[in-house]
């Protein structure tokens, strides 16, 4: 049903007709989503039982394995698509920073610092992390503060090329940390 839905948006050219000011790309998608899945509903009524469609054989077994392996989430679909937009749009930045640090030749620094960003699990202390890395506790937290504010800086340059007006960017941040809350 993907592959069908973002053919049909293609084939028709309806990404064409997307302009900034007529409202937010994920809007467009979630609602031009939300209508083909609804057609698709309406085409499967319409068939008599059976008719058109192949008989697959459900192995019960695989099928259970397969099941239990999805993650579970009590969210609905519009708000798992809105978690799911920002938790990328958050990894694109990330990616972005750490392309910065690799120019600079400073991967490793970043491996270190990112911690304070993405808050995976409890981060070291900064005299902990200066002793490991061979800088002063100063400069480790100069070194996050930079890291934090060049993060900000990203992240509204990423919204900014989604929104119309640099008067949404605001909006859209309290939107984006909405919709991971």
């Amino acid at each position: 049903m993907t592959q069908e839905f973002f053919t049909l948006l293609l084939r028709r050219h309806d990404l064409a007709g997307v302009r900034r000011e007529k409202g937010r790309f994920r809007s467009f998608l979630l609602a031009s989503l939300e209508h083909f899945l609804s057609n698709e509903r309406k085409k499967a009524n319409r068939l008599k039982r059976g008719g058109g469609k192949i008989r697959v054989s459900i192995d019960p077994v695989s099928a259970e394995e397969r099941y239990a392996r999805e993650p579970s989430h009590d969210l609905a679909p519009d708000k798992l698509f809105e978690r799911r937009w920002a938790l990328a749009l958050l990894g694109q930045v990330i990616d972005q920073l750490r392309e910065e640090f690799r120019r600079a030749n400073k991967s490793p620094l970043f491996e270190q610092l990112k911690v304070f960003l993405t808050g995976e699990g409890n981060g070291p202390a900064y005299a902990d992390l200066a002793a490991q890395i061979g800088l002063t506790e100063a400069a480790v937290k100069m070194a996050v503060t930079r890291l934090r504010r060049r993060y900000r800086d990203v992240l509204r340059l990423h919204i900014a090329k989604t929104v119309a007006t640099a008067d949404d960017v605001e909006d859209e941040i309290r939107h984006l940390f909405a919709a991971l809350g």
